[in-house]
């Protein structure tokens, strides 16, 4: 009885029913993905088209019946004056702070990437604290920072001869107060990912170029900044992205002020769809606003990443 017991344990499973290594890892590693694809198909691709459903409708909270009107919110939206307003001021917001993030984030890695530098655990963390606040808590502090009659900026540019600025009164300077706003709050983690591929290049690169006789800005522009470029591509992409979804700094600081200089597309696709309760009409703010996004994606892609190796 033992005998046949372990003759039949010693037989060799069938190689059809063999599963290959990788398959094994691939279905193991789907299975960890599993909650992760079930959550994300509910909260997020769900929505996604019961959001462009919703915009081919007249979907007003306060009416019980909902018309279907086809492209009407569409028409309407190329029609109206305040949306290509807040597009034009989103889009202002969105290249000020994209730019002005990647080069201070830029400057500060390298400074901290710098051999020579003590302590760079802690300038790393005394940097990337700001990015660790809420908005609220920043929209806050930098409406004290810039008022007009006991700002500390206003207070240190009287040094200079400057009189006071009315910075978030005026509607030509608003919008470059929020970007310096954002600039300030969240560059540290764009720093740390530029810091990580600046760890990535080869020192022996930079050894060739002094053995060379390079200059340090040659070597920033022709060694550095190139082996830079697949960073700087996801610094800039994913930046854009997220100002482009701007809300929280004009909505605490400037409630879209001075009239509406600092209206932004999310500002107006909340003041339709939860202050007059068109939410057909904010569904077709946000399509609109993610074709957008889109578009201005694929074309950081053409431009910064044509030379990158993927």
């Amino acid at each position: 009885m033992q005998n046949s017991e372990s003759s039949n344990a010693g037989k060799a499973v069938p190689k059809r029913y063999r599963l290959s290594l990788k398959t094994r890892e691939t279905l193991a590693a789907y299975l960890f993905l599993l909650p992760f694809i079930l959550l994300f198909s509910v909260f997020v691709i769900r929505a996604t088209f019961y959001a462009i459903q919703m915009s081919f409708f007249d979907w007003t909270i306060l009416k019980p019946i909902k018309p279907f009107i086809g492209l009407a919110n569409y028409k309407e939206l190329i029609n109206d004056d305040v949306w290509w307003l807040a597009l034009r001021n989103t889009l202002y917001f969105s290249i000020i702070t994209v730019i002005g993030t990647s080069a201070v984030a830029l400057a500060a890695a390298l400074a901290i990437n710098q051999p020579k530098v003590k302590g760079k655990e802690f300038f790393r963390v005394l940097l990337y604290m700001p990015s660790l606040l809420s908005v609220g808590v920043i929209g806050l502090t930098w409406v004290w920072l810039l008022n007009t009659q006991f700002g500390i900026v206003n207070y240190l540019l009287s040094f200079l001869g400057i009189r006071p600025i009315n910075w978030l009164g005026n509607a030509n300077l608003v919008i470059p107060a929020l970007s310096l706003t954002t600039i300030w709050w969240g560059f540290g983690f764009p720093m740390l990912i530029f810091l990580a591929g600046l760890q990535g290049i080869p020192e022996q690169l930079y050894e060739a170029a002094r053995i060379d006789g390079a200059r340090t800005g040659q070597i920033f522009w022709r060694i550095t900044l190139p082996l830079l470029r697949p960073t700087l591509l996801f610094i800039t992409v994913t930046g854009f992205i997220a100002h482009f979804q701007v809300f929280g700094q004009p909505f605490i600081m400037t409630r879209g002020g001075p009239g509406r200089a600092s209206y932004t597309v999310i500002f107006y696709l909340y003041e339709a769809a939860w202050r007059a309760f068109r939410m057909g009409y904010g569904s077709a703010i946000a399509v609109a606003l993610a074709f957008i996004i889109i578009f201005f994606t694929l074309l950081q892609f053409r431009f910064i990443g044509r030379r990158v190796e993927y």
